[in-house]
């Protein structure tokens, strides 16, 4: 229990219907959650609005409400409270309700198109090998220390992640590393939040769906920099044509890093295989079971934030060369007929690029590269005949198929990544929009020694069309059917 006005503390008021001096049991958006003497947060989304529904919070048993426009029928003894911007109130009444947790432990932010999610749980399995108590807060899962909790957005929204924070704070968390995406800066569910630092991996396409420009997308990655302290740290991959731009209005100590050109923390590639890579960093070598460039550039970030943070560079070193693949990030295995499976969360055409660059450089030439990918319903479509053309020209076999439709046909979505394919490419790509029919195509195509990328879904278990979840896990059945082969 709180009281109201100490929930509001820092909130933009406009106008206040009734007393803030009552007690509140808890904050909630969501309608269906309220129960007796909590405060209801008005949140205008982008399916619903959450000012239709103060009737029946207060219904619920609601004590306050919290709204961007006051409703015409006010209710006596409810307290009504107008803010300027219900998303920015949501997370701050969240950080204030759970105590704000995140000035109690080192909470580092990472942002970017490709790498967040390696980045951060790398980050966080390195950190609990030194030794320390750690948290995570990634796509894939939420971590406090040795608990796991589930988790369905990239940032989950405000009160989640404040409440997770306070058990961290609880279970004596020290670090604690957060995935940041454009959305959740944009809806302000990081609002609040006390930063020890950010690093920004890379900008590609992405989301534009929701951001309608590349320049507002960037943009809005760059507000979690603009918003960081002078105590904080930013650190930035110049190689990246925006990283300096994440830099420009920071207060924080600003850091750099890159493969290509002259930053505070330099790598270079000296090996390259599918077990793994040989690195060269600040003068120190070191062997990667990750591999590839856009490994090379997550490994370096990661050291780079570890000696930040004030481990030990050498300490730092043997750690790294220990850490292993995370979930659906270039996931590989050997079949007995020596087909490489490789699955891959590669979703963006950058990031599929990348997959198929580092797959083209380890092979002899002699094998063929079999990529089965789809794209996702309900999002940036401008991205699907780019990601038809990358798969065609980079393989010898593209096979396009379902990713998760959502709400859209998936004939109509392949057809839109078939637009991208040029002519002299037609005859690589298949288009068979039933997932496990377009793995199973694949793997009947291989022979001893090709590769076999399935990308799209990665760490994904599930597929999603109209609504609906089924199981469907690309690594599980991609083993499952070459072992099938395999007999």
């Amino acid at each position: 229990m709180m009281l109201l006005k100490d929930i509001l503390y820092g909130v933009g008021l406009t106008a206040v219907s009734g007393s803030t001096n009552v007690m509140i049991n808890a904050v909630q958006f969501d309608s269906r959650e309220v129960a007796m003497d909590d405060v209801f947060v008005a949140i205008r989304g982008l399916v619903s609005d959450g000012h239709d529904y103060i009737e029946k919070a207060i219904n619920s048993g609601a004590k306050a409400i919290v709204c961007e426009v006051l409703p015409e029928q006010i209710v006596n003894e409810i307290t009504y409270v107008e803010v300027r911007n219900g998303n920015s109130a949501l997370a701050i009444m969240a950080s204030n309700f759970y105590e704000n947790p995140s000035k109690n432990l080192k909470l580092v932010g990472v942002t970017g198109t490709n790498g967040k999610t390696t980045v951060s749980s790398l980050l966080f399995q390195l950190f609990k090998k030194a030794g320390y108590k750690v948290g995570l807060i990634s796509t894939i899962k939420i971590m406090v220390d040795d608990t796991e909790y589930q988790t369905s957005h990239t940032t989950p929204d405000a009160l989640t992640i404040n409440k997770h924070l306070k058990l961290m704070n609880e279970a004596g968390v020290e670090f604690c590393f957060m995935e940041v995406s454009s959305h959740g800066i944009h809806q302000k569910r990081t609002e609040g939040l006390v930063f020890e630092g950010a690093i920004f991996t890379n900008l590609s396409h992405d989301h534009l769906d929701y951001h309608k420009t590349f320049a507002e997308y960037r943009d809005t990655k760059k507000i979690l920099f603009d918003n960081l302290t002078k105590k904080a740290f930013a650190l930035t991959n110049i190689d990246d044509k925006n990283g300096l731009v994440m830099l420009q209005n920071t207060k924080a100590r600003k850091y750099t890093y890159a493969l290509k050109t002259y930053a505070d923390y330099r790598a270079q590639i000296l090996e390259n295989q599918f077990d793994g890579q040989l690195l060269k960093i600040n003068d120190n070598e070191l062997w990667s079971k990750l591999i590839g460039h856009f490994n090379a550039y997550n490994m370096l970030a990661i050291y780079a934030t570890a000696d930040l943070l004030g481990l030990e560079q050498l300490e730092t070193l043997r750690l790294l060369s220990e850490l292993e693949n995370v979930d659906g990030r270039f996931q590989y295995f050997i079949s007995k007929e020596k087909v490489t499976a490789i699955v891959d969360y590669a979703h963006t055409p950058d990031a599929l690029k990348n997959v198929l660059e580092t797959i083209n450089t380890l092979r002899t030439g002699n094998e063929n590269v079999i990529t089965v990918v789809g794209c996702g319903g309900d999002r940036d479509r401008s991205k699907r005949p780019v990601m038809g053309h990358i798969a065609s020209e980079m393989s010898n076999k593209a096979i396009f198929t379902s990713d998760n439709p959502r709400s859209e046909e998936p004939a109509a979505i392949i057809e839109e990544m078939v637009d991208g394919v040029e002519p002299q490419n037609t005859k690589k790509i298949l288009a068979i929009e039933n997932r496990e029919q377009a793995i199973k195509t694949a793997c009947q195509l291989a022979l001893a020694n090709d590769i076999i990328l399935v990308a799209g879904k990665g760490h994904e278990t599930y597929q999603e069309t109209n609504g609906k979840r089924v199981d469907f896990d690309d690594f599980k059945i991609i083993k499952d059917l070459l072992s099938e082969l395999d007999k």
